[in-house]
């Protein structure tokens, strides 16, 4: 197979792949029921086809997916570039903050994350929480504190915020930020993607299927086995008439699908901005996992595929779908 491009990750310098494998899924509690042997497979089968960079958190499955990708890594850990997450456990959503409200108990938590995942290290922490809260200097402080003992290379935030986001990079350190990004939300092209390229910000796309709309397997009959979180689009009035909508946008996607699925078209999409680093689609089989490969092997979207794309999501346009 063709040797996937690989791209430097902001101002980190880590050399990755443009292509990742999001591990939200196989933690196990809001897509549906997983196999680890599968999961376990999935990882294996991901190193195999050359990719290298890992996106987990502290929170997918209660430290699960950590888990399991913390077994995948053993022996071998130097093949894997691995991101995580720390924020949401014991968040308090009544009051809006975050159980972090000092370092040593920030630098105790990113601790918790490197036990579960069986390393010394991380290449990449993130702050998960996607909005500013009272302890966001803390979790500044706390990451560049873990960063001079060696025990993360690099750190960024996920959050689409883009005040947030500055704030968090007051001082410029900040190396990345995973955001919602697709064809059906174009919404950081307007302020965010010039930022982040004006301060040598690398960009995770998460949600480039948009949670698998932009597959095209769905229909307005489509629904979701328990516990799957997906299955409020069909049981909320207005979150359905939203899903509607977007399953219209995909129809007129269609066109574009010539040689390529449309799950394809929307990886492509994403990674064909300059402003982004990689693309983290999650998967849960090997099947699926090769086909998002596969478009990171194929040449760029034409002028006249773009403008197709334009027409369906204006640049700039569209609306967030992930949840945070």
């Amino acid at each position: 197979m063709t040797e996937i491009e690989k791209r430097i990750l902001g101002k980190s310098g880590i050399e990755i792949t443009k292509i990742g494998l999001g591990l939200w899924a196989i933690g196990g509690d809001e897509w549906g029921e997983v196999d680890d042997r599968e999961s376990l497979d999935l990882i294996d089968a991901a190193l195999d086809m050359g990719i290298t960079f890992f996106d987990t958190a502290d929170v997918y499955g209660t430290g699960h997916s950590e888990k399991i990708l913390g077994r995948a890594m053993k022996g071998r850990r130097d093949k894997f570039i691995v991101a995580t997450k720390i924020g949401w456990l014991e968040f308090d959503h009544e009051n809006q903050v975050s159980q972090y409200d000092t370092v040593e108990k920030l630098v105790t938590g990113v601790e918790s994350n490197l036990k579960r995942l069986d390393t010394d290290y991380v290449d990449l922490i993130q702050c998960h929480i996607d909005f500013r809260e009272p302890n966001m200097e803390v979790f500044v402080e706390g990451f560049q504190k873990l960063q001079a003992q060696g025990k993360v290379r690099a750190y960024g935030v996920s959050t689409s915020d883009f005040d947030y986001l500055q704030a968090f990079n007051a001082d410029n350190q900040t190396a990345t930020l995973q955001i919602d990004y697709s064809i059906l939300n174009r919404t950081p092209e307007k302020e965010i993607f010039p930022y982040t390229m004006a301060n040598d910000i690398g960009v995770l796309v998460r949600g480039p299927l948009a949670m698998g709309i932009l597959t095209g397997k769905f229909s307005k009959d489509t629904t979701f086995e328990e516990g799957d979180f997906r299955q409020r689009w069909i049981e909320n009035e207005d979150e359905y008439q939203t899903f509607l909508n977007d399953l219209a946008k995909v129809e007129k996607l269609k066109a574009l699908a010539n040689g390529r699925s449309m799950a394809q078209l929307a990886i492509q999409f994403t990674m064909q901005h300059p402003a982004v680093t990689v693309a983290i689609p999650g998967a849960k089989r090997v099947s699926q996992l090769r086909e998002n490969l596969e478009a990171a092997l194929m040449p760029a979207l034409t002028d006249e595929e773009m403008a197709l794309i334009d027409s369906v999501t204006a640049p700039g346009g569209g609306r967030k779908i992930w949840p945070a």
